[in-house]
């Protein structure tokens, strides 16, 4: 029960994911639905490991984690630029990830935790 309900986050993560892509730029790939579902599991195991840390702290340790998972996604399977091109962003690495996206990833992150809270409440029923 326990890979089920793990595959149902990680499914519930991903879908997320590229719905928020497809309402900001109209358009995902399929590596994104990989990188979303990865994302949203770990963020809810930031949020269940760091309960006592300020939820600031857990925020920004999800952004981070968050950019450094958006920035090996790139180099792997992003180097044409063509799933996203960060080059003319300020403050951007490589073209893969920049300041802006990862101070997005702050909020985005809250959403999440939220979701994956009510999500696996919802699981455990």
């Amino acid at each position: 029960m326990r890979f089920l309900k793990h595959c149902i986050l990680f499914y519930t993560g991903g879908a997320a994911y590229m719905t928020l892509e497809f309402i900001w730029r109209g358009r995902s790939h399929g590596s994104m639905f990989l990188l979303g579902g990865l994302c949203f599991l770990l963020i809810g195991k930031i949020s269940a490991l760091m309960k006592r840390i300020p939820l600031a702290f857990q925020l920004v340790a999800s952004s981070a984690m968050i950019t450094g998972l958006e920035l090996t996604a790139g180099l792997l399977v992003n180097r044409d630029y063509s799933v996203w091109d960060y080059r003319t962003v300020s403050y951007n690495f490589l073209g893969q990830i920049c300041l802006p996206f990862s101070l997005l990833w702050i909020p985005v992150s809250l959403f999440a935790m939220h979701l994956y809270d009510r999500a696996e409440r919802l699981l455990t029923k």
